[in-house]
């Protein structure tokens, strides 16, 4: 085993400090989660107590997705810039500042201005933790640790959503934002703590002091000290953040970036819509259970596929994930012939959809060098935040046009049909097919 700092990371056996910043990244993205199904629930209320109609309502729902977009894509490069711990601390400020603003906030105008930080909050977080994981990690278990920092998301919705229930039965919209920016701002001490600064980008950025600084992490993870930075090719040292959009990384950012973008419209489709449409389908008791049994097939998607990844060829395996989450679609537009068939539906309909994310954030990891490993994923994911407004948006259209469930379901299906194609051109180009 090499004796420089990339070389021990990436081979050396994953220590207990590694894996337990990996769960610090689980419950760091399962804000994500938290916060995207608490503004569902506490909407309602925001409109009543407002009076505001449903154009305006929809401004509420979406700016933290535009947030989110303009995060990932302006702080992806931050992270790339000053470091992974640094920009994921400032990140979760910014994320409790708007929570903290939206629940102390007195009509529309107050509020869209928060809700637009703590997008941009979560959209860096996710950008920058994306990258910490795959440098924490060693080779072996890298797929995995990405894969449980992915299940964080349904975990969060989960989590989220049986919580929030509970608080708007006694209180108020408001005591939801409050809820989440308490449990962002308790992640700031944890994170300081627990998560300590990629020694991949270190040995990249080579600043004053770096093997010194390099070494104490490593002795933190519990490893041996390095001694000497990994050797750079004259080629490297010029590289920059501007890499992704080059001749050499074009194509990769081009096609992976589509496959995000047109899985994702498929994902929110499903998210956004399944209270809905199973109260159309006479569930309508059971709407809100229901999007929980997505999120719960979501976790185990998530962690069945970070399995496989560590022993199956990750591009393969995520063009079959694709494939497996349209068809799941395409059934659920079929209706069920019961409640437990339902349940069943969603449950794996969650479990492939959601696996297929995992596989992508996996891919961002893989396809992205170091250098614009953060701002490649905040590209990728900045435009898939796209997908995730024009998804729900291009379903309510198509119902409105008189279509009924079995059509548009088979429409945004083809999400995830596209972006298994995208990968397969990318599988093709490579010459790893």
């Amino acid at each position: 085993m090499g004796r420089d700092p990339k070389s021990i990371i990436e081979h050396a056996a994953m220590s207990s400090a590694q894996w337990l910043a990996v769960l610090v990244t689980v419950g760091l993205n399962a804000l994500d989660g938290f916060d995207v199904l608490s503004i569902s629930f506490a909407s309602p209320g925001i409109a009543r107590d407002w009076s505001i109609d449903k154009a305006t309502l929809g401004w509420v729902l979406s700016m933290e997705l535009i947030g989110m977009a303009i995060g990932s894509f302006a702080l992806g490069g931050v992270a790339d810039k000053v470091g992974r711990r640094p920009t994921i601390l400032g990140c979760l400020v910014a994320m409790a500042a708007g929570m903290f603003g939206a629940a102390s906030a007195h009509g529309v105008g107050e509020l869209l201005p928060w809700r637009l930080l703590t997008g941009l909050g979560i959209g860096g977080t996710l950008a920058a933790i994306n990258a910490a994981v795959a440098e924490l990690s060693n080779k072996r278990w890298r797929s995995l640790a990405l894969a449980l920092m992915v299940i964080g998301y349904p975990i969060g919705g989960v989590i989220g959503g049986l919580f929030v229930q509970r608080i708007l039965a006694s209180g108020s919209w408001h005591t939801v934002f409050n809820a989440g920016a308490w449990a962002t701002t308790a992640f700031v001490p944890i994170v300081y703590l627990l998560v300590p600064e990629s020694v991949v980008f270190l040995d990249r950025r080579r600043a004053p002091g770096a093997l010194t600084q390099i070494n104490r992490i490593l002795t933190r993870l519990g490893h041996p000290p390095a001694d000497e930075l990994s050797v750079l090719a004259p080629a490297m040292e010029k590289r920059s953040i501007t890499d992704i959009l080059r001749p050499a990384l074009l194509a990769t950012t081009v096609l992976i970036t589509f496959a995000y973008f047109a899985h994702i419209s498929s994902f929110y489709f499903i998210l956004k819509w399944v209270p809905k449409i199973v109260s159309e389908m006479g569930y309508a008791p059971q709407a809100a259970a229901m999007l929980t049994w997505v999120s719960l097939g979501g976790a185990m998607g998530g962690a069945v596929f970070g399995l496989l990844a560590t022993r199956l060829g990750l591009k393969p395996l995520t063009i079959c994930t694709l494939i497996a989450a349209a068809l799941m679609i395409v059934r659920f537009g079929h209706g069920a012939a019961d409640a437990a068939d339902l349940r069943t539906i969603l449950t794996l309909t969650g479990f492939f959809t959601n696996a297929a994310i995992a596989g992508l954030y996996l891919l961002f990891a893989h396809v992205f060098p170091t250098h614009v490993r953060a701002t490649g994923t905040g590209f990728a994911i900045g435009v898939g935040r796209g997908g995730a407004a024009l998804g729900p948006v291009i379903a309510g259209y198509l119902f409105k046009a008189g279509f009924g469930v079995q059509p548009v379901a088979l429409v945004m299906a083809c999400g995830s049909l596209l972006a298994a194609g995208a990968l397969f051109a990318l599988t093709v180009r490579e010459g790893d097919g």
